[in-house]
């Protein structure tokens, strides 16, 4: 049986009863194989599993053509890790930011760890469809492509998208209000760097980038 930590459990805002029913096996997703998965082993896994496949596609990606200043990157680092901080709980500047949103129930947890898992497997597809035109930052590759393939046929941020979306689970399944203002301010600086990319792509595919933009949406897909 898998079960979540105490510590682990403190780190992520986990609740008594929501730490009580995982520790004692309850309501647990079973394997059909006697081992059961706890909600916050799936998100702890989700996000294992996402650093690795960005770690090893990173490794192939083509050379830079144009990026953004340093001090527009430096401002998006520093604003994005005081988000992560107050997401994951190691920074919490009162303590009314400790205290839970809504109750602390274990299929809240569930719920949490499906959004998430569901989240980090579309950024995934969204990473093999992009390819080697990926970049962690605002910048144009070398022979950059306007990719139109999967998820980017219907998005323009798909990779946003779904990250939005396994924060979303997770800071649900968190519960508290660091977590909900974290994943507020993560969102504002998706939007932040999603609308410099596109003033970018504009700039270097011109008539087509637009013409893409009026079939797609930006982080949700255009339905008409």
């Amino acid at each position: 049986m898998i079960v979540l930590d105490g510590t682990l459990a403190r780190f992520m805002g986990l609740g008594p009863k929501t730490y009580l029913a995982v520790a004692t096996q309850l309501d647990p997703w079973p394997l059909g194989v006697g081992v059961a998965l706890s909600p916050w082993w799936v998100i702890r896994m989700s996000w294992i599993v996402f650093a690795v496949v960005w770690f090893v596609a990173a490794l192939n990606r083509k050379r830079t053509d144009h990026r953004d200043p340093l001090q527009r990157r430096l401002f998006y680092v520093l604003f994005m890790t005081a988000a992560f901080f107050l997401l994951v709980g190691y920074f919490a500047p009162t303590a009314f930011l400790e205290r839970r949103a809504w109750p602390d129930a274990f299929w809240i947890a569930q719920v949490g760890a499906t959004l998430t898992a569901a989240g980090i497997g579309f950024a995934i597809w969204a990473r093999i469809h992009i390819g080697r035109n990926w970049s962690g930052q605002v910048m144009i590759k070398q022979d950059h492509e306007l990719i139109r393939t999967g998820p980017y046929s219907r998005i323009r941020h798909p990779i946003y998208t779904g990250l939005l979306l396994a924060l979303l689970g997770t800071a649900f399944a968190m519960g508290q209000y660091r977590a909900i203002l974290g994943f507020v301010l993560i969102a504002v600086g998706f939007i932040y760097k999603a609308k410099r990319e596109e003033q970018l792509l504009t700039e270097h595919f011109g008539p087509a980038f637009d013409e893409h933009k009026r079939h797609t949406g930006f982080f949700l897909p255009r339905l008409s």
